[in-house]
């Protein structure tokens, strides 16, 4: 059952090149722990960010985000549709 965690973040443009060196760090983090990592920013909001997290299973997921000094607060699990 795969698991997700997403966290919105607002980064004003004086920050922003720190916050994408953060995100590639972030990114070979969880893609090193078996993860993926996706950030979107926001159409109408050029300061506005979405990071997703996501593992095939939730204890991947739990593992790598607690190796982080900030990790999201909230998991999602997938939902069985069948």
């Amino acid at each position: 059952m795969r698991a997700l965690s997403m966290r919105h973040t607002v980064v004003p443009a004086s920050e922003r090149e720190a916050f994408r060196t953060r995100a590639r760090a972030a990114r070979a983090h969880y893609t090193g722990a078996g993860c993926r990592y996706w950030v979107y920013e926001e159409d109408q909001l050029s300061d506005g960010y979405v990071e997703f997290f996501e593992a095939a299973d939730k204890e991947t997921l739990v593992r790598a985000h607690g190796a982080t000094s900030q990790p999201p607060s909230r998991l999602y699990l997938e939902v069985d549709l069948t």
